[in-house]
């Protein structure tokens, strides 16, 4: 196997030696070089990056939502978040609105332009990531979900989870 696994099955994966994981730890740079590929393609058009298609990506999984919810999602700085969100609502791509039970809130949506955008960069990805399931099969659809999910940290997990099966 080109992994460094030997072929045998149901042998332990507990101990996988240093170059089994870094082997893992490259192919994870890879993949992600990949996945992100196309959409960065798509945001270059536009003078965006990867923090705005984050902002796009969470304020469609979540419409409405606040300004610190997104902070807190993105896990990034007020300031940063403040410069992507300044561009996008300038741009016409995410509406802001004032909070009706706490006017100090900002509520966020995409736009029509926003969506358009939004679908665009996600149908790139869903491609990719539908050709490597199929490549993949089933099994290692599972077992990769799962190693992703383990690798989470405890605040990552907590926003997954209450997002993973919100439908589209």
């Amino acid at each position: 196997m080109s992994d460094g696994l030997p072929p045998q099955m149901g042998q332990s994966l507990l101990f996988l030696t240093d170059e089994q994981l870094r082997k893992g730890i490259e192919a994870m740079f890879f993949a992600y070089r990949g996945f992100t590929a196309d959409p960065d393609r798509i945001l270059a058009e536009q003078s965006y990056g990867r923090a705005h298609h984050r902002a796009i990506h969470f304020i469609h999984r979540n419409p409405g939502t606040t300004v610190n919810n997104l902070l807190s999602i993105l896990g990034v700085t007020k300031q940063s978040l403040n410069r992507v969100l300044r561009t996008l609502i300038e741009d016409g791509l995410v509406s802001s609105t004032i909070g009706q039970r706490d006017k100090r809130e900002r509520h966020l949506h995409l736009t029509t332009e926003g969506a358009a955008l939004e679908r665009a960069l996600s149908d790139a990805q869903r491609d990719r990531m539908r050709a490597a399931y199929r490549a993949a099969g089933p099994e290692a659809v599972v077992g990769f979900r799962q190693v992703l999910e383990a690798m989470m940290d405890e605040d990552s997990r907590h926003h997954y989870e209450a997002m993973k099966d919100r439908p589209e």
